[in-house]
């Protein structure tokens, strides 16, 4: 299988650097682009469409948009405005649709109450999949209601809007229920290798219950890397304030990599939400490196390279390299001589 190879950028770097970046990579002959919906600080439509109109071959994805922000209808007429937006290319879209469930603490701290979260994902992909029909659609569900919805377009193309669904899924229920019912799925960073060769496999075993196979499903992966052949120590820091982040607001992640709960304690004890420069400096002194290189490509070019390979090895189609450091052209010139 061929591997692609992705960047994923959430609110790390300037904007017009990201822009420029993309038309970097597109030209290097990487493949598509995620954004993330972050946190609170940048929508991903707003982005995914900007990153639209500065490419001219690239494919974009959410990844992953929480399910609970908007109305499914809504979803649908936003992502088929970008399908509009990007054209085709080698006959078809360039928008991807990455669903997911959201975390705390930031949800409840909105008024979200994240109850049931497979049903409502199941919900917002059979509905929001339906809609990409463009046929009138009758939905009702625990938390979609539609009542004979059709994105009414009136004067433009109102053919079918070819748009990949993926769940981004972490929980071994949510991995499975991605392969039954989505066109891929978008794995986690910050997980250990042998997490994702388990998390392949439950999402084989959902494939196979649509009567489908493994190959049948997209299964592209965030992977975080922190390059730098000139000072691997200071890419080893930027690991550690990235790791401590994910250890103090989402540490079902750490867990599914084997992290201890004594050292998830430790660093949660010392990091606040939303943290500061001077949390992260002092939490990343007490994660030991081993535990960064296990989670994510860390050093330099060459060994970057390797960890993204074991990644590859153990089931991801497209790794979608998220660059800490606060020049990316190195990782993608690292990935696009590589492959």
């Amino acid at each position: 299988m061929t591997v692609r190879f992705a960047l994923y950028m959430q609110d790390k770097h300037p904007i017009p650097y990201e822009l420029e970046i993309a038309r970097y990579a597109e030209e290097r002959g990487f493949s598509e682009i995620w954004q993330a919906d972050t946190r609170l600080a940048r929508d991903c439509i707003v982005l995914m469409s900007a990153f639209l109109t500065h490419t001219q071959k690239l494919r974009i994805g959410s990844g992953v948009l929480p399910v609970w922000t908007r109305n499914p209808a809504v979803i649908a007429a936003s992502w088929s405005t970008m399908w509009e937006l990007g054209g085709k290319v080698d006959g078809r879209g360039r928008v991807m649709l990455g669903l997911g469930a959201w975390w705390e603490p930031i949800s409840s701290r909105v008024g979200v109450n994240r109850t049931k979260p497979l049903t409502a994902m199941r919900e917002y992909v059979e509905a929001v999949r339906q809609l990409f029909t463009m046929e009138e659609v009758t939905y009702q569900g625990e938390f979609v209601h539609l009542d004979r919805v059709r994105l009414d377009v009136a004067f433009g193309d109102t053919s079918l809007r070819d748009i990949p669904i993926y769940i981004g899924a972490t929980g071994p229920k949510m991995l499975e229920m991605t392969g039954e019912i989505c066109d891929g799925v978008v794995l986690n960073y910050m997980v250990s290798v042998d997490y994702i060769r388990e998390a392949v496999q439950l999402v084989e075993k959902g494939a196979q219950k649509a009567g489908k196979s493994i190959q049948d499903i997209d299964r592209p992966e965030l992977l975080v890397c922190c390059l730098s052949d000139e000072d691997p120590a200071a890419a080893m820091l930027e690991g550690k304030k990235l790791a401590a982040y994910y250890f103090a607001t989402e540490p079902h992640i750490m867990k599914a990599s084997g992290v201890s709960d004594e050292l998830l304690g430790k660093v949660q004890a010392i990091m606040g939400w939303p943290a500061t420069e001077e949390d992260y400096i002092k939490a990343s002194k007490v994660i030991p490196d081993e535990v960064v290189r296990n989670i994510m490509a860390v050093g330099t070019t060459k060994e970057c390279q390797e960890k993204v390979a074991q990644y590859i090895d153990a089931g991801v189609t497209c790794p979608i390299l998220y660059p800490m450091m606060d020049d990316i052209k190195p990782v993608v010139d690292a990935f696009a001589d590589w492959a």
